[in-house]
């Protein structure tokens, strides 16, 4: 059965790559700067996992990401992008405190010095937790850039459709539910 989508959310091409690994499970959000409303809010819940280069800074990483950064100059995008997986937004959960944030620690990628900005950046909108369920695709597919896909904003939509249809689970099932209740009773919606 072909299921296709053309629905992507843009991450640094160092958390897409963690994704697809099961290195994480986990992204933190509160927006681009261009988000409608100003506000994060999760357009799809199926999305095409597409990377991005252009912010990615390695001294907000945990040190065993850091060095897979390649720096690059501002407006800079590689003229194909590979799309190697999608994920199913299981989770959109919110935190506000520093105390939860810190005992997320172990699930995500990124370094306390980021967390804690993240927190800090907007102080009245809370910190978006989303939890994926990745899917590697059979065979990454290239896909040629459009300005369409630039600027700082979480969603894109591609011009072709992908199709998702037959695709590998990063986690299994009982890991992956392991895992994300774990994250949910320590963010304490369970």
């Amino acid at each position: 059965m072909e299921l296709t989508t053309t629905h992507a959310l843009k991450e640094w091409a160092v958390a897409v790559d963690a994704l697809e690994q099961g290195k994480t499970m986990m992204l933190l959000r509160k927006g681009g700067i261009h988000e409608k409303g100003n506000q994060f809010k999760v357009t799809s819940s199926r999305v095409l996992l597409y990377p991005t280069y252009e912010h990615q800074q390695p001294d907000l990483l945990k040190p065993e990401y850091a060095d897979k950064v390649r720096p690059v100059e501002s407006g800079w995008h590689p003229e194909t992008i590979r799309i190697g997986s999608w994920a199913y937004i299981t989770d959109i959960l919110e935190v506000s405190d520093s105390e939860t944030v810190a005992k997320l620690e172990p699930y995500h990628i990124w370094n306390k010095q980021f967390v804690n900005s993240r927190l800090k950046w907007k102080p009245r909108q809370p910190l978006f937790i989303l939890l994926l369920r990745t899917y590697k695709l059979p065979q990454p597919q290239m896909i040629s850039y459009s300005p369409a896909y630039g600027g700082c904003k979480s969603w894109i939509d591609v011009i072709e459709p992908i199709d998702i249809g037959i695709s590998i689970p990063v986690f299994s099932d009982d890991e992956y539910s392991s895992s994300s209740t774990q994250i949910r009773n320590i963010q304490g919606n369970y």
